[in-house]
């Protein structure tokens, strides 16, 4: 398969995505925005993941590669590759088709649980999810569900947490790929929107869930695993 991802700051990249990519012998590509990378033929494609990032999908001013990258996830859709947006990358799924994408009441940073819907029973992509789970949340943005998708889970901060539009197409408000070092990049990058807050975990807190690290990751290839068989 030829897997390319979207990312969009230095700090936030695949995380333990790589090691699935590296262990299926993939091939995989990237456009780093950060760097001026411009985007390649959808077509050569046939996964698209989008990936997390501090800046907001309505910020076009500041980010002027926001709305070809808007342009490029909906061809990718359309064309219907498997697309995987996670955190900001979900946002932008949500946006391209036709969500309104806003502030949330709360920030959620760190670990906080979500449950999955009855809705996701019926979808084979999160049968390795367990009802409910802690999952690592560093979001201030959520959206509407697009229509046409399907709510996979919520949490007590977030009523949209997960979808799924189609078959092949995901959004993941949480990130399921983070690891210990992810996250401490993440921290030392972003470290301004650690003020006290109902769902704002301190960094020695987000760091010391070795068992949370490890659950998210395998929740994690194990949906790769399932959109693997419907490539």
């Amino acid at each position: 398969m030829r897997i390319h991802y979207l990312q969009h700051v230095p700090f936030e990249g695949l995380a333990s995505i790589e090691q699935w990519v590296t262990r299926q012998g993939n091939t995989i590509s990237a456009t780093k925005f950060y760097n001026g990378d411009s985007l390649p033929p959808v077509d050569d494609l046939d996964w698209v993941i989008v990936m997390g990032g501090p800046m907001n999908i309505y910020e076009d001013d500041k980010y002027p590669w926001l709305n070809s990258e808007k342009h490029f996830i909906e061809a990718a859709i359309e064309k219907n590759k498997v697309v995987i947006g996670i955190c900001l990358g979900s946002q932008l799924i949500a946006d391209v088709l036709g969500s309104k994408v806003y502030k949330g009441q709360e920030k959620q940073i760190g670990w906080y649980p979500i449950t999955m819907t009855p809705e996701a029973q019926n979808y084979p992509v999160f049968a390795a999810i367990p009802q409910s789970m802690n999952v690592f949340h560093w979001h201030g943005d959520t959206f509407d569900l697009p229509s046409d998708a399907v709510r996979l889970a919520y949490s007590e901060a977030c009523a949209n947490q997960a979808f799924i539009y189609g078959d092949k197409v995901l959004g993941l408000q949480f990130h399921l790929e983070s690891t210990k070092e992810s996250v401490h990049q993440i921290i030392e990058n972003c470290a301004s929107e650690l003020v006290a807050g109902k769902y704002i975990q301190k960094p020695e807190e987000m760091l010391a869930r070795d068992d949370d690290f490890r659950n998210i990751n395998t929740a994690m290839c194990k949906i790769l695993d399932y959109f693997a068989t419907v490539t």
